[in-house]
């Protein structure tokens, strides 16, 4: 039975970015093999991506046993080993103590600290940064000379963070230049490394 388990965890993890009501066993097997062949297509491949997954899925949990109240308005994008986090916490001791666990998981390779300390905007900054971060995929999407696949877009207070791996820097330029134009969006900040470039 063992020689099971793992391909299931697997399935489990990869299945995570789908929306939970399409987590059961179908969904599970169906959801599974879309995020699969999206993984593949991403920079790293399969492995990569697990990895990543379980690294994100290690540091939330890590989180949560610290205090579920203290990280819940942080957000976490791991890619390659590179964590980006950004949110806002209302105590600067809570902006220190979140990265310091960040650190604790393996594979953690770098960390990079976006997180604010100031009053959240609720539910409608919320909203707005959702919808600022979903206009942008979009536009990505569709553009065909962009590989949106590598790219993770967090949005917090207006300020658009990317992160991920650009084909080459016209590439990056132009999806900046795009988040730039949409609406709501304060600022651009960059994470993206280029392709075959080692840093």
């Amino acid at each position: 039975m063992t020689r099971f388990i793992k391909p299931f965890l697997i399935a489990c993890l990869l299945c995570l970015p789908i929306a939970l009501n399409g987590c059961t066993a179908f969904g599970l097997a169906t959801g599974a093999a879309a995020t699969t062949g999206v993984a593949a297509a991403r920079e790293g491949g399969i492995k990569q991506s697990v990895n990543d997954a379980t690294i994100a899925i290690s540091i939330k949990d890590r989180w949560f046993r610290y205090n579920v109240e203290t990280f819940a308005k942080l957000n976490v994008t791991v890619n390659q080993g590179r964590v980006l986090v950004t949110g806002v916490v209302q105590d600067p001791k809570h902006r220190v103590e979140a990265i310091r666990l960040v650190w604790t998981i393996e594979g953690v390779k770098q960390v990079i600290n976006e997180v604010q300390v100031a009053d959240s905007e609720g539910v409608t900054g919320y909203v707005r940064d959702s919808w600022v971060s979903t206009r942008l995929r979009t536009q990505m999407t569709i553009d065909k000379e962009i590989q949106s696949l590598n790219y993770s877009i967090d949005t917090v207070q207006g300020v658009i963070y990317l992160m991920g791996v650009a084909q080459d820097q016209t590439e990056l330029n132009r999806v900046i230049e795009i988040a730039r134009t949409i609406p709501n969006a304060k600022q651009v900040v960059s994470y993206v490394k280029l392709a075959g470039v080692q840093e």
